[in-house]
C-alpha cells in the first residue's frame, strides 16, 4: 500500500498535492489529518501548515497489473503489464516477448482478449462507486482491429447500395458494433442499426429511401 505524507497551506492544499504525487483520485485513497493549519502569533510569527497522512486504498493500476501478472502467469506467458489512468479511463496494455504467444491471449477475432477484459473490469471496480471504464490491448490488436472494421463497414455499405438491399454483418460486441456505426454515420446513402440479442447481436446496412 502506497503512503505518502504532505503538507500544505491548508488541509486540502496537502491533499490535493499528494494526489497529484501519487497520480490518483480522492476516492481511491484514505485521508488521516495528523493537524490542521493555523496562525501563529500576529498571523505572521509561528504559523503552521496542515498535515496530512495519504493512504491509496484502491489502486485501479495496481489491480490491472496484479491481476494480468497472475494471469499471464497461468497461462504460462512471459509479459510486461503498463497500466495508466486518464481520467475515468484506465489504458492497460501487454507488452509480450512473443507475439505469437500474445496471439492466444488475443484469440479468434480478439474474443479471447475481450472476455479478459471484462474480468478485468470486474476486478479493477470492485469497491468503487463511481464506474472506471478498462481498455484492455496488446501487440496494438485494437488499432489494427479498428482499422479492419472500417474497412469492412465501407465495403458493405457498398456491397448494399449496389444490390439494392440491406446487407446483415457477422455478430459482433457493442465496441465493434460502435465502430461500424461510427463508420458509415457521414454515408447519406446507408443507415446502420442492430438486431438481435447478446451475444448475437448484429449490424444491418439498410440503403436510405
Amino acid at each position: 500500500m502506497r503512503t505518502l505524507t504532505k503538507s500544505g497551506k491548508t488541509v486540502e492544499e496537502a491533499v490535493l498535492i499528494g494526489l497529484q504525487e501519487l497520480e490518483v483520485k480522492r476516492e481511491d485513497v484514505e485521508i488521516e489529518i495528523l493537524n490542521e493549519s493555523s496562525k501563529g502569533l500576529f498571523g505572521i510569527f509561528g504559523n503552521k501548515d496542515a498535515r496530512v497522512i495519504i493512504k491509496v486504498v484502491n489502486d485501479p493500476e495496481e489491480k490491472a497489473r496484479e491481476f494480468l501478472s497472475k494471469l499471464l502467469k497461468n497461462f504460462k506467458l512471459e509479459g510486461e503489464v503498463i497500466a495508466k489512468r486518464k481520467d475515468e479511463i484506465l489504458y492497460v496494455n501487454i507488452l509480450g516477448e512473443n507475439s505469437r504467444e500474445m496471439g492466444v491471449l488475443i484469440g479468434k477475432r480478439g474474443k479471447t482478449l475481450d472476455a479478459v477484459q471484462y474480468l478485468l473490469s470486474l476486478v479493477v471496480n470492485s469497491k468503487r462507486d463511481k464506474f472506471l471504464k478498462v481498455i484492455l490491448d496488446t501487440e496494438g490488436y485494437r488499432a489494427k482491429r479498428e482499422s479492419v472494421l472500417k474497412e469492412l463497414a465501407r465495403k458493405m455499405a457498398e456491397k448494399a447500395v449496389k444490390r439494392g438491399k440491406s446487407v446483415r454483418l457477422d455478430p459482433m460486441n457493442p465496441y465493434e458494433r460502435r465502430i461500424i456505426h461510427s463508420a458509415l454515420q457521414q454515408d447519406g446513402r446507408v443507415e446502420t442499426y442492430s438486431v438481435g440479442d447478446e451475444p448475437y447481436r448484429r449490424i444491418v446496412i439498410q440503403v436510405r429511401a
